[in-house]
């Protein structure tokens, strides 16, 4: 899969560490940014890039990494197409893809550490969506809701 990863300068903490389990799965990389935890940059930025390489299909899923995870979350959930969730437990970050199809983890780098997290990519990145119907019924209306 392509993975895009995109954090602001508070979620870059985990960035070095989650770029690598992800390419050590296989996955490639579409760096987003920041590259640079000493320039200040703002989650809403990171997020509609991350959001708009969702929606052209240039990534198939995201990891966005900010201070707590849930300003980035907020704001990539604006965004038409992107399902984004924060998930510090390994059952979420499975679980919001297999029956959500979430395409967006969201993780707080003030709040995991690099071993969570580890775990927390793993899982977002193993699993698929079901594709039973109760859960297509359910996505069917959550993306009426974005119309």
């Amino acid at each position: 899969m392509r993975i895009a990863i995109a954090c602001d300068h508070a979620g870059y903490a985990l960035k070095p560490t989650i770029a690598t389990v992800v390419a050590d799965l296989g996955h490639e990389i579409i760096n987003l940014g920041t590259d640079n935890p000493e320039v200040p940059s703002d989650y809403p930025d990171i997020a509609e890039a991350l959001g708009k390489t969702i929606q052209s299909e240039e990534a198939d899923r995201g990891i966005l990494l900010c201070g707590s995870g849930v300003g980035g979350a907020i704001a990539a959930c604006k965004m038409k197409g992107v399902r984004a969730s924060v998930c510090h437990d390994v059952y979420s970050a499975a679980q919001g893809v297999e029956h959500d199809d979430m395409n967006v983890l969201c993780l707080g780098g003030r709040i995991i550490g690099i071993a969570l997290a580890t775990e927390l990519v793993k899982a977002f990145l193993f699993a698929s969506f079901s594709g039973e119907d109760r859960h297509v019924r359910r996505l069917n209306k959550v993306k009426a809701l974005e119309q």
